[in-house]
């Protein structure tokens, strides 16, 4: 099973910086994650994005970002927040 989760940029990296492309700094509920930006050109700090294997994969408002959340916690047995 693939699982992406919801984070919000909390830094960027300009891609003329790095080899690879842009990167940013993803907030994960207090977990920081750098994940590249390829994928989601249009991502921006503040934008909340789902992170797969070290790739921000779409960007996301915050009110699908909380569902997600839920969605997730529902699935492994936690109480909603």
């Amino acid at each position: 099973m693939c699982l992406a989760v919801p984070g919000k940029i909390v830094a960027v990296r300009d891609a003329e910086e790095e080899q690879i492309g842009p990167r940013g700094v993803v907030d994960v509920q207090g977990s920081r994650v750098e994940a590249s930006l390829a994928m989601t050109p249009d991502a921006h700090l503040g934008d909340w994005v789902l992170v797969h294997a070290g790739f921000a994969i779409t960007v996301l408002d915050e009110a699908e970002a909380r569902e997600t959340f839920e969605s997730l916690n529902l699935a492994l047995g936690d109480e909603p927040t």
